[in-house]
């Protein structure tokens, strides 16, 4: 019966009633190299008493195809006409009001100068009359400074509704395929900003909806090339053979990098098949194994040293915990989290990994909000958040970031395993509502990859959709 209920959904009657019951979307706008440059659009840039980061705003849109607007009657006015002036950027004031005609496709605020709760009305005021004014794939964009680094509490209860406010934001304008996020700047970062705002208000981050970045101070970089900012960087990828793997892979690629691609001996005729594409190199070989973290190091060391470590590969063992084998629950730990500690471990001794070299770790949503009969892969991709975290510190001070993904309804093999009612309600459980594309994992890897991120680590982006379930 079951099958019987699948065929008649997958019909074209079936998935028109589908559409009538589930909430229509409307389709993410993704990066492709006909665009001219990250962003093009008109942009309303609104900014707080004593904003601090308005001037790097505006020293990145010059570099983009901006029309830039600002609310003419706002008291700060004048700041972002010199700031607008001072990096020859044209920003027309308006008189914004909730009947005008004008729509955008990016509201952006520089929230760093509020002080207590008490400054938080400037968002309603900048935000109230414009929410409908969002054109679809729009972004809303809010910069603050990190909560815990501020002067007292009362600016760091300001800071940290930031948070809460811009997620909030992500939920009600997702029906229009528009995303939300916040942006936290150390004082002392500013120059490092530019990867971080430019990737956010991007095609790039079509699916990255709701989320947190946190840029920290570190030598800052000049922006690459949009389309090549990887060039004459190796990138090792790890489970490259398919799925998100060969995703990253062939987007890395497509960003200049020199793509190392590993993966094990019974995925080897279609590893063979991607790096042959994008000119990569092919090694072979099982991540879990103890000869595996010197063959990585001698392969990069053969071209000169890698700049790029992408944590991919990784496996899941599904049971109930009171059900699940013992080695189930080792081989799961093991390959999804032990193994990288190791490769790691062996890259940095042996001095592998370039200066300004990039570590990016693939979470998983299940490892923040957890799952039925995952209790071993949770706590797997939960430590690879923990690892994160805590190895970002120390590694900045050798001018190396490490960050992590977490997807979330990713369309994959494996999903399209999924029965169909499930498939299609799973698919909607995100503020976008829709299911994500392995490239959108990869774009934020590439992001993270960037060498102007180099004030970006530590961070934990979900490429989710925002979804409804986990933090």
């Amino acid at each position: 019966m079951s099958n019987f209920i699948e065929s008649v959904l997958d019909s074209g009657m079936g998935r028109s009633l589908m559409k009538s019951v589930l909430p229509k979307t409307i389709g993410l706008k993704r990066y492709t190299p006909a665009q001219e440059t990250y962003f093009e659009g008109r942009v309303l840039i609104g900014a707080s008493d004593n904003a601090a980061l308005i001037r790097d705003i505006f020293r990145n849109l010059k570099d983009a195809r901006a029309q830039v607007f600002f609310p003419a009657a706002a008291r700060n006015a004048a700041a972002i006409v010199a700031a607008a002036k001072e990096f020859d950027v044209k920003a027309t004031g308006l008189e914004v009001s909730a009947d005008m005609s004008d729509k955008f496709d990016a509201l952006v605020f520089d929230a760093s100068g509020f002080k207590d709760g008490n400054d938080l009305n400037q968002l309603y005021y900048f935000f109230n009359p414009v929410m409908r004014k969002l054109n679809g794939n729009g972004r809303v964009i809010v910069l603050g400074r990190p909560h815990m680094s501020a002067e007292n509490g009362e600016q760091a209860a300001a800071m940290r509704a930031l948070e809460g406010f811009s997620r909030s934001v992500a939920k009600e304008v997702g029906k229009k395929s528009a995303t939300a996020q916040a942006i936290y700047v150390e004082t002392g970062a500013e120059a490092n900003l530019d990867s971080a705002f430019r990737f956010v208000i991007s095609a790039k981050s079509a699916y990255v909806d709701g989320q947190v970045i946190t840029v920290r101070k570190a030598e800052a970089i000049s922006y690459p090339d949009w389309h090549k900012p990887l060039a004459g960087k190796v990138a090792l990828v790890t489970g490259a053979s398919r799925g998100i793997g060969e995703s990253i892979a062939r987007t890395l690629a497509r960003d200049g990098a020199k793509v190392v691609g590993l993966d094990i001996p019974p995925a080897e005729a279609d590893l063979q098949r991607v790096m042959s594409e994008i000119d990569g190199v092919v090694l072979v070989g099982d991540i879990s194994s103890s000869e595996a973290p010197q063959l990585i190091s001698d392969k990069l060391k053969e071209l000169g040293g890698g700049d790029i470590i992408i944590h991919n590969a990784g496996i899941t063992r599904d049971k109930t915990l009171a059900n699940m084998p013992e080695h189930w629950w080792n081989m799961t730990i093991d390959i999804n989290l032990s193994a990288e500690e190791r490769i790691n471990h062996a890259l940095f001794e042996q001095g592998t990994l370039n200066n300004g070299g990039r570590i990016v770790c693939v979470s998983s949503m299940n490892g923040i909000a957890g799952q039925t009969g995952q209790t071993n892969y949770a706590a797997s991709k939960a430590g690879v958040i923990g690892y994160v975290q805590y190895m970002a510190d120390e590694l900045l001070e050798k001018g190396i970031t490490i960050n992590a993904v977490a997807p979330g309804f990713i369309e994959t093999a494996m999903t399209d395993a999924i029965p169909v009612i499930t498939r299609e309600i799973g698919r909607r459980l995100n503020s976008l509502s829709q299911g994500g594309q392995p490239v959108d994992v990869a774009e934020t890897i590439a992001f993270f990859s960037n060498p102007a991120s180099s004030g970006v680590t530590g961070n934990i982006v979900r490429v989710c959709g925002q979804s409804l379930i986990g933090a």
